[in-house]
């Protein structure tokens, strides 16, 4: 068997139903497996699976046994060449799976890949590249000069950003939200290690297989990455869990360094978690006193683009949710820049919903990538589910 596809999924019932929909379109024609390890959701993800999607092994925990161990488990029973570990809210484009098969066929010492990831206004996700978060690379990213001077290759080395986005090249960590991994490598190296409950689990995956003597590779492939619907990323679990995992990576990795390196690192990473914290209650506060942006305060505007029956079902459901929406006949021939050439407000948040049997993922990927804007979302329509999906909501 050529591929295993390993997804983790956690009360994201039907961002996990969409993901495996765009897989079941990118893995036509080639041998592969799906695997869903269900970490005791209790939203009805399970029965949802073995329903509609009998091809996937389900394997249904009783209990919340975290990203890394979740995976390991569906590794030791998948038997493929290459293993793909995808996070549940996350779309590939149909042509996403054939390049990472292609590319790593041809580049034998390639331990594994990461793919080029969208946010959902089309913009590029900076962790599509990373580099080792060594005491000084960490160190420059806790204390700001990253942020400042991202594309200077010292500073800016956590996120590789003087890397072009339009070329393959070598990175140092890969995504776990999709990390495309050769078996005989990990084989090597080990797995997951499970000491990571989540976060963290991937940078120290990339590190051994660098060590392994292997090599790291960023493939500018296309995927949508929700980033937050597996995670809450503005509760105070996911501040202590992520500044914790990499607490572990450094204990576990660079516990030789000297005292002059790790003094100053653990009180930035403690002093970056408390400053979060910080943040997110005053983010509440202002919301709950009723300082919001002008733009948040308003009600989102819909545009949804499809074929004239699905656009009927979308007029229903936004009716029957009041929605304040338009309607637009098109598909990839007829319309094939789609949103771009309209106007769109822009003193309010816009989600434009595309039919995805009008549109493919790639095309959907391509218009949004080719132009973002900050205030313009990404969504979909899918027909047989009757559902819209957004960064924010799921209507039905």
């Amino acid at each position: 068997m050529k591929l295993s596809v390993i997804i983790v999924s956690y009360n994201v019932k039907h961002y996990v139903e969409q993901c495996l929909i765009s897989l079941r379109r990118a893995l036509s024609g080639i041998d592969a497996e799906m695997f869903v390890v269900d970490n005791h959701s209790h939203d009805g993800t399970v029965e949802l699976l073995r329903a509609q999607f009998p091809e996937v092994r389900v394997v249904a925990s009783n209990h919340n046994l975290g990203f890394a161990r979740a995976n390991n488990i569906a590794i030791r029973q998948s038997q493929s060449e290459y293993v793909l570990l995808l996070n549940p809210d996350t779309v590939v484009a149909e042509n996403t799976i054939a390049e990472c098969i292609g590319f790593m066929d041809e580049h034998p010492k390639a331990g594994g890949l990461g793919a080029r990831m969208l946010r959902a206004d089309g913009n590029d996700a900076k962790e599509s590249r990373r580099g080792l978060p060594t005491p000084a690379v960490a160190f420059y990213k806790m204390s700001g000069l990253c942020s400042r001077f991202p594309r200077s290759r010292r500073f800016g080395h956590y996120y590789m950003g003087y890397l072009p986005w339009d070329e393959p090249a070598q990175i140092e960590v890969i995504s776990g939200a999709f990390c495309f991994l050769r078996r005989a490598a990990i084989d090597e190296v080990g797995l997951l290690d499970e000491d990571f409950f989540m976060y963290g689990e991937d940078i120290d995956l990339s590190y051994r297989l660098l060590r392994g003597g292997y090599e790291n590779w960023y493939l500018p492939t296309k995927i949508l990455h929700y980033k937050g619907e597996s995670t809450q990323k503005s509760s105070f679990r996911y501040v202590h869990v992520f500044y914790d995992a990499m607490l572990i990576f450094f204990r576990k990795h660079y516990s030789h360094a000297s005292l002059f390196f790790t003094i100053p690192i653990k009180a930035a990473i403690y002093g970056k978690a408390l400053v979060e914290l910080c943040r997110m209650q005053l983010s509440r506060a202002r919301r709950s006193m009723g300082f919001v942006s002008k733009r948040a305060s308003q009600p989102a505007y819909y545009v949804f683009i499809g074929t004239a029956q699905h656009l009927d079902t979308c007029r229903q459901l936004a009716n029957a949710k009041g929605l304040d929406a338009q309607f637009v006949e098109g598909n990839e021939e007829s319309l094939p820049e789609g949103h771009l050439n309209m106007s769109l407000p822009s003193e309010r948040d816009v989600y434009v919903v595309y039919d995805i049997e009008a549109y493919r993922f790639q095309s959907i990927f391509r218009i949004f990538s080719s132009r973002p804007v900050e205030w313009v979302a990404m969504g979909t329509f899918l027909p047989e589910e009757r559902i819209i999906i957004t960064t924010e909501e799921v209507l039905k």
